[in-house]
Order: structure tokens, then sequence, then C-alpha cells
């Protein structure tokens, strides 16, 4: 590749879209052009580059013809129809779907954490799940020292991983309620406005949800590990923005939570707030706009011997997808 690249955003009209083209921006990253793509509805709207207003193009196969990185940010249909089409015409594509994450012949990079893997990929490589990307990037450290045999996790999930429709719904509601009018919910099953909803992506026939069963299945093959034996359950909360997550480990050797502080201040990517005596622990609000995986509450499990409990909070729209994306394109583009 050559020191200037053609880019090209599937769903740049989305919030993780306007969240890499922003990170592209802060970050430099040598772009020559770039080519916001959309589906139809987003006709007429434009992004912010650099200085320069771009408008959005409707997205087709040909749209990829002379574009060297094209990342994919808009979901699973967009990426299942076009990404393909975009290796044809020479894109290396970076996927933040769900589409291509469990395909053996397809990485799925956490830079910090498994970069190698970048130059294994035949045209496409997998973003994880922004759930998966905030527990795997504290945890593997650990797996690693101590190899982790157990997790057991509870995720506490901010709306905007559903889009501006899901913010939106979460203002309306909220501004309903306080002026005594009627809470309709359209994105979610019931109102999110001051609940929690057990219940992220659909169900399957175990009782998991779809989302719940991705983190468990990216975190094997990111670990490496189908041994590790992992439960998940998925709640949507009703905030806007990061993404927390309550998790215990059992591990084979035994881990004092000192020990686990001083892993993760050497871990990169990752910020350990941990004094609770003095209130100080990861929150969203801290979070939101930040690069870094947040952890504290870094304690002994007492269910188990070899057991640690941890809160792990992260902005799940920014190193959850749009900037593990990019970071993966400077590792590419580095080679």
């Amino acid at each position: 590749m050559t020191s200037g690249y053609t880019v090209a955003i599937a769903g740049a009209a989305c919030t993780a879209g306007t969240e890499l083209v922003k990170i592209l921006e802060e970050r430099a990253f040598p772009v020559d052009k770039l080519i916001p793509l959309d589906i139809r509805k987003f006709l007429g709207h434009d992004v912010e580059f650099n200085d320069e207003h771009i408008p959005v193009r409707v997205i087709e196969e040909s749209s990829f013809k002379g574009v060297d990185i094209a990342f994919f940010v808009s979901g699973d249909d967009i990426s299942r129809e076009f990404a393909s089409a975009a290796v044809s015409y020479g894109s290396v594509v970076i996927d933040s779907s769900s589409v291509f994450r469990m395909d053996e012949n397809v990485p799925l990079i956490i830079p910090e954490i498994n970069p190698n893997k970048i130059f294994q990929h035949k045209g496409i490589i997998a973003n994880p799940g922004c759930l998966t990307i905030q527990m795997v990037l504290p945890l593997f450290a650990v797996h690693l020292k101590a190899r982790i045999k157990r997790i057991i996790i509870s995720t506490y999930q901010a709306v905007s991983d559903r889009g501006q429709k899901a913010m939106d719904e979460l203002t309306d509601q909220i501004r309903n309620l306080y002026s005594f009018h009627e809470v309709i919910p359209e994105v979610y099953p019931h109102q999110i406005a001051f609940n929690a909803l057990p219940h992220v992506d659909k169900f399957c026939d175990n009782g998991y949800t779809d989302q719940e069963m991705s983190l468990i299945n990216e975190t094997k093959k990111i670990f490496e590990d189908d041994t590790v034996l992992i439960s998940a359950t998925s709640v949507q909360i009703p905030v806007f923005y990061s993404h927390s997550q309550s998790v215990n480990i059992e591990t084979a050797r035994r881990i004092t939570p000192d020990e686990v502080r001083g892993l993760l201040r050497e871990t990169p990517g990752v910020v350990v707030e941990d004094d609770p005596l003095q209130n100080v622990y990861p929150l969203p609000i801290y979070a939101t706009g930040r690069d870094e995986c947040f952890v504290g509450r870094i304690r002994r499990d007492l269910s188990v011997n070899n057991g640690i409990a941890m809160w792990i909070v992260s902005d799940n729209i920014r190193k959850g997808t749009a900037l593990n994306a990019v970071q993966i394109a400077e590792r590419l583009i580095s080679h």
C-alpha cells in the first residue's frame, strides 16, 4: 500500500460511522480520499472530514472501485451484500458486523492482543463486538498469567448500540414521563427510560441471546481456547454511551487482586481506577469519549478458591467499534 489511501466507510451516516470519521481525523490517518457510503435514505447527508463536507453516496458494488481500505460499520445486511464485492475490487475490508467474526478464515482482531493475525487476512478482517473488546482487553493478560477457566459476565449496555433511533427513544421517553405523556416503545419491546431490560438481541433456543452467544464465542476465538467456560447475561439500561460489565473469573492458578492490578496497569489500552474507599471506580459518564478501557472494583471472588471479580467500563462506540477498527487499519498500513 502507498503513503496515502482511498478509504470508504459503509455506514458513514450512522453513529459508529460518524465516530469513525472523527477518529480518522484525530489520529491523522493518511487518507488521500474519503468515500462516505450509506443506504439511500441518507442521500443528501454529508460528513465533515479535515474541514471538508463530503456528501454521502448510495452504496453499491462499484462504490469500492479503487478503494484501498473499506470500513463496514452499518450492520449485518450491508456486510453480507457488499463486503465480498469490496474485496473483489481489491479493498481490504475491516468489518464491524457479526457476519464474519466466527469465520475460521477471517482474523478477529483486538490490536493490543493479536495484531500479527491481521496479516493472515484474505481480504476481510473482523472487528469483534464491543462487549468482547471491552472484556477481553483486560482479561487477556490475566489469562496468560493464570489461565482463566471460567467467566461469568453481566453487561449493562448503553442504548447507542442501537443507533440514533434508540437514543432518541430514550430522550423522548424521559421527556414524556416527566410531562405525564404516554410512553410508546418502538425500538425496544418495553419502556427503556428508568428501566432495565434483560433482553439484548434475539433469543436463541438455549435461552441466551445472539449477542450473549457472540460474546462467548468471540472470546474463545481470541483466547484460542475453547475450554474456557463462559456464561453471559446482557441488560439494556437507560444510559446513552458506554457499556458496563460485572465480571467474575476463575483461574487455574491462584492470582491475587494486587497482581491483577499490576498486570492491568501494564496492559496497553487499560486504565485501572480502583480506590473504592475514595469512591474511585469506573463510571460510564467518565468513560464516554475516551479511548481506554477502565477497570475497578478488583477483588477476590469469595465463591471459588481461585476467583477474581472486577467492574469494566468502556465507550461502546469509540473503542468498542470505531477506534478498534482504525487501530486495525493503522497496523495494516504499518506492515
